[in-house]
C-alpha cells in the first residue's frame, strides 16, 4: 500500500518476480519467464519500467542472450538497494507507519 502511494510498487514487483524466477529450472521457462519480465519491468517505456543505471541494464540485456536463474540478480540488488535507502526510509517517516505502531502498542 505505501510503495503504491509512492509509485514506486514496480521496485517490489519486480523483486518478487526475480525470487520466482530464480526458482525456474526449465531452460524453455527460464526464457519464456526473462522475456515477460523483461518487457513488464525492464524494456523502455514498459508498464512498470524500474529505474536501472546504463551499466546494469547493458550487462542485463547480455545475460539474457542465455538466461539462467542469476540473470536478473544485478538488476534485483538495484531495486533492493533503491527500496532500502528511498522508500524505506520514507516508509518510517510515514504517518501509516506511526498508525501501525500506535495501533501495534494497543493505542487506538
Amino acid at each position: 500500500m505505501f510503495m503504491k502511494s509512492e509509485h514506486s510498487e514496480e521496485n517490489i514487483e519486480f523483486w518478487m518476480a526475480c525470487e520466482e524466477f530464480k526458482k525456474i529450472r526449465s531452460r524453455s521457462k527460464l526464457e519464456s519467464r526473462a522475456k515477460t519480465i523483461y518487457d513488464k519491468f525492464i524494456r523502455p517505456d514498459s508498464p512498470k519500467e524500474i529505474n536501472l543505471d546504463f551499466y546494469t541494464r547493458e550487462s542485463l540485456q547480455q545475460s539474457l542472450l542465455i538466461p539462467t536463474q542469476s540473470s536478473f540478480k544485478a538488476a534485483q540488488n538495484r531495486a533492493y538497494f533503491l527500496m532500502e535507502h528511498n522508500s524505506y526510509p520514507r516508509f518510517l517517516d510515514s504517518e501509516l507507519y506511526h498508525r501501525l505502531c500506535r495501533f501495534a502498542a494497543g493505542e487506538r
